[in-house]
C-alpha cells in the first residue's frame, strides 16, 4: 500500500518542518512526497524477521547491492547507512585529504558540503545555471582558470593556497548536470568526480545513468526519495579495488571474520539487511514509479506553462529527468504574490509544499567558504517552491493544486 493521510492525526507536529523526510502527512493534507509501498515489502520484510537477519549482515543487503549496481550500469555497489556516508565514504576512498578542495553545488541540501567538512576538506561553492538549476560548468572553468595554477600534476588555488583535488556535481531535483564539459575539465586539472545522486535516481544523461559517470555515484533512500529504504544509501563504481576499500572501511575496518583485528580507523556505515529488504521491493517497482512521477511532472507543466509569473520546472535537451520533486519559481512582480505567500494559501487549502535550499555559501554552517556565485542559487532560493509530487498523487488532485495556483493569481 502506499503510505496515506490517515496516519498521525494524533501526532503534535508543532514547529517542526511539515512532512519531513516522507513521513505521513495529517489527515486530510496533501503531502510534498511519501513512499508508496505496493510491491514485495512485506514478503521481504517478514522474510527477515523470519530468519533474523535484521541488522548488518544478511542475503538482502548483498541483493540490494548487485541489482543496484546493474540498474546504475555500474560494475560494483556498496550499500550504506545514508546518502551522507555514501559521499563522506567516496572521498576518504578516493584519496581526498585533509586541507584539500572540493568543488560543490551551490544549490542543494547541505550533505554534499558536510561530507567534504567531514572529510577535513573544504568545500568551493559553484552556483547554478539558469537554464538548467544545476550547476554551472562555465563557473567550473572560471574558478579553475582563473583562480587556479597547476604545479606538476596538482591544482593550487592561488587564494588559499590548497590543493584542488575533486568535484561533487550534485544532481537536484531529478535533473541531471551537464556533464561532459565538467569531465573535461576534470581531466585537464587531474580532478576526481563524485556524482552526488541522491535526488535523481532514474535520470540519465544523454544515454547514461547517473551516478555512473564519475569514479563514485552517490544515492540516498531517505524517506522522500524515488524509492526508500527507510533511510540509508549507495556507492556505485567501476573500480573494483574501490569498491572492497568502501566496504572495508564502512564495516569498521575489520580485518577478518574469525578474530576482530582492524587494519585502519573505520565506520559503521553499513546498511542493515532489513533496510536493504525494503529498498530491494522499492528498486524491483522504480520504472513504474519513474512513469508515475513523469505522468505528474507533465500535468503540472500543461496546467500552469501559461500562468503569468510561474515558470515550470526546466528540462535540458540532453536529459531525461525524474522529475523527482517538482518545483515552480514565482516572480512576485508577474504574480502578484510572493512563493512564501502561496505556500500559505496552498497550506490553508490543505495542500502542503516546501521552498528550497538557502545558498550553501550563505548558510551559518558554511560562512566565509569561498564561491563562484552568478546570483542564480539565491534567486532560486527566493522563488522556488516545490509542489506535492508523491508518486501516489491522483491526477486530479495535480489539476485541483494547478487551478488553485491559477485562481490565486493577481
Amino acid at each position: 500500500m502506499c503510505a496515506t493521510n490517515a496516519i498521525a492525526t494524533s501526532i503534535d507536529h508543532g514547529n517542526r518542518e511539515p512532512n519531513p523526510a516522507g513521513a505521513p502527512a495529517p489527515e486530510g493534507i496533501i503531502p510534498v512526497a511519501v513512499p508508496c509501498f505496493r510491491g514485495r515489502e512485506w514478503e521481504y520484510l517478514k522474510q527477515c524477521l523470519d530468519t533474523n537477519w535484521v541488522s548488518s549482515a544478511g542475503p538482502f543487503v548483498e541483493r540490494f547491492e548487485q541489482v543496484m549496481a546493474e540498474y546504475t550500469g555500474t560494475a560494483h555497489a556498496v550499500a550504506v547507512s545514508s546518502g551522507t556516508a555514501a559521499l563522506h565514504t567516496a572521498l576518504m576512498v578516493a584519496g581526498i585529504k585533509p586541507d584539500d578542495e572540493v568543488l560543490v553545488s551551490d544549490f542543494t541540501f547541505i550533505a554534499p558540503a558536510n561530507a567534504i567538512r567531514h572529510a577535513g576538506a573544504w568545500p568551493v561553492f559553484i552556483d547554478a545555471s539558469a537554464d538548467t538549476w544545476q550547476m554551472d560548468p562555465d563557473l567550473v572553468y572560471r574558478f579553475l582558470s582563473e583562480n587556479c595554477v597547476r604545479q606538476g600534476n596538482r591544482t593550487i588555488n592561488r587564494q588559499t593556497g590548497r590543493t584542488v583535488s575533486a568535484i561533487i556535481p550534485v544532481h537536484i531535483l531529478g535533473h541531471p548536470v551537464d556533464m561532459d564539459p565538467i569531465m573535461d575539465l576534470a581531466a585537464q586539472y587531474d580532478l576526481i568526480i563524485i556524482e552526488d545522486a541522491a535526488e535523481s535516481l532514474g535520470a540519465t544523461y544523454g544515454s547514461r545513468q547517473v551516478g555512473s559517470m564519475g569514479k563514485f555515484g552517490c544515492f540516498s533512500f531517505n524517506g522522500n526519495k524515488l524509492i526508500t529504504s527507510g533511510g540509508g544509501g549507495m556507492l556505485v563504481t567501476d573500480d573494483l579495488h574501490l569498491a572492497r576499500k568502501a566496504r572495508h572501511i564502512t564495516s569498521q575496518a575489520k580485518m577478518a571474520a574469525l578474530d576482530f583485528r582492524h587494519d585502519e580507523v573505520g565506520y559503521n556505515y553499513r546498511l542493515t539487511n532489513i533496510q536493504a529488504a525494503l529498498g530491494l521491493a522499492q528498486l524491483e517497482q522504480v520504472d513504474e514509479f519513474l512513469a508515475a512521477k513523469r505522468a505528474i511532472a507533465a500535468v503540472y507543466t500543461l496546467a500552469l506553462g501559461d500562468v503569468p509569473g510561474i515558470s515550470t520546472m526546466p528540462r535540458a535537451p540532453w536529459a531525461d529527468s525524474t522529475w523527482w520533486l517538482y518545483t515552480i519559481l514565482v516572480d512576485p512582480k508577474k504574480y502578484g504574490h510572493t512563493n512564501l505567500q502561496l505556500m500559505q494559501m496552498l497550506k490553508a487549502e490543505g495542500i502542503s509544499t516546501q521552498a528550497r535550499w538557502q545558498p550553501l555559501h550563505e548558510t551559518e554552517a558554511h560562512k566565509g567558504a569561498q564561491a563562484v556565485v552568478n546570483g542564480v542559487s539565491k534567486d532560486l532560493h527566493l522563488r522556488a517552491l516545490t509542489l506535492p509530487c508523491s508518486v501516489n498523487l491522483k491526477t486530479e488532485q495535480a489539476y485541483r493544486i494547478s487551478k488553485l495556483i491559477r485562481k490565486f493569481a493577481k
